[in-house]
């Protein structure tokens, strides 16, 4: 049986005729009648109990009008659930990034999406490199923000973020005057670098000419860790700009950029090509464009990349 079905019965009954029911449904007679008979050879039982040109409900008729009026009114009341998501969209959304970006990036967009869709419960799954683009992929978060490039062919991706991965160095340091360093600069220093991910790659390529040279003391996975590290004397360590911007203002840390060529880092925000965009989600996005699309060196306008 369908809604259409339980409107027609429920017409019958309210108005007590066949006949008048079609005039409200807009249907002859015959075709009511027909789906009466329909609603009844699935339930096998009759409805309505016939005298003459009068009618009235069978015991499983009335069992049946109450549960057809709860169906119905479910029906209205999911409408009204699904239309009201367009006004006020609620829910929830989880969002995978790492450490840093959590600290570092998301506050501001969580305040701003907050004030703009606040029965939208946001969560954060701390997540570190691969493991963000799985999340995703696997449908346990909704987005991610990760570094690019991002080599799935099933995921969007928009380009959102950029700044530099700079020699980080405790205030005074011989090298803190330094316009740029070069690898070979490092050999008589102790290196603090992070375990894992992007980053790590691209710095061992960089740091490949004295790899036989260099000293690492620590391998540590906190952005935290390494900037207090650093400023404690432990070792130079390697971080995004916006990472330690506060360190660098109050003068506890200098950013030093690495030769020849700038370490640029690009973030991404990610999510399922296939995935249905609530009104919620498509909200998220603008927000993370609108709020995270800025560079060390200035505006950028985000981008959406074809993937």
């Amino acid at each position: 049986m369908d809604f259409d079905q339980l409107h027609t019965f429920l017409e019958i009954v309210r108005l007590k005729s066949f006949s008048k029911a079609a005039q409200t449904c807009f249907r002859t007679q015959p075709a009511i009648s027909a789906q009466v008979r329909q609603i009844e050879q699935e339930l096998r039982a009759d409805l309505f109990e016939r005298f003459g040109s009068r009618i009235s409900l069978t015991t499983a008729g009335k069992i049946f009008a109450e549960y057809a009026a709860q169906m119905l009114d479910l029906r209205r009341q999911a409408q009204n659930a699904i239309a009201e998501l367009e006004n006020n969209p609620r829910g929830e959304l989880v969002i995978a990034a790492n450490e840093a970006t959590c600290i570092y990036l998301l506050p501001r967009v969580f305040s701003e999406y907050r004030r703009l869709f606040p029965a939208v419960q946001l969560d954060v799954d701390r997540s570190y490199g691969s493991r963000v683009v799985e999340a995703v992929m696997d449908n346990s978060a909704d987005f991610g923000l990760t570094q690019l490039p991002v080599d799935e062919k099933r995921l969007q991706v928009a380009d959102v973020h950029r700044d530099e991965v700079r020699l980080i160095v405790p205030a005074g340091h011989p090298l803190a005057a330094c316009k740029t360093v070069s690898p070979q600069r490092l050999v008589e220093y102790f290196l603090l670098l992070p375990k894992q991910g992007k980053t790590r790659t691209r710095l061992d390529l960089w740091l490949e000419p004295v790899e036989d040279e260099i000293r690492i003391s620590m391998e540590l996975d906190s952005t935290e860790m390494m900037k207090r590290f650093v400023m404690a004397g432990l070792g130079l360590s390697f971080l995004a700009v916006s990472n330690c911007q506060e360190e660098i203002a109050a003068g506890k840390l200098q950013a030093i950029p690495l030769a020849p060529e700038p370490m640029v880092r690009r973030l991404g925000l990610i999510y399922r090509k296939d995935k249905a965009l609530s009104k919620a989600a498509l909200g998220f996005i603008q927000v993370v464009l609108d709020n995270v699309g800025e560079d060390s060196a200035g505006a950028r306008k985000p981008k959406v990349l074809a993937q």
